[in-house]
């Protein structure tokens, strides 16, 4: 049994931060991605627009990396909380 002393519960939640956000990512930039595309055949002069749409979904990648980075600095913290405890 994995115990949260260890880090490995804090090392499977840093893997899903980044897992959501890369699936939530790819669900929406799906779909934004061929609107745009018909939209920018209509009206090239919203190009820049669009694009700056297409690039809010990578936030969510980022907040997921954070997330992901955080949780890596705690499973550092309780392997050496586990070992202070077990000496």
């Amino acid at each position: 049994m994995v115990s949260i002393e260890s880090g490995g519960l804090l090392g499977i939640g840093a893997g899903i931060a980044i897992l959501g956000g890369a699936i939530g990512t790819g669900i929406a930039q799906a779909s934004i991605g061929s609107s745009i595309m018909g939209v920018i055949a209509e009206r090239p002069e919203d190009t820049f627009k669009l694009i700056v749409y297409m690039a809010i979904p990578e936030l969510i990648v980022l907040l997921g990396f954070v997330v992901a980075f955080l949780l890596y600095g705690e499973i550092g913290k309780a392997a050496g909380a586990a070992a202070a405890k077990a000496a």
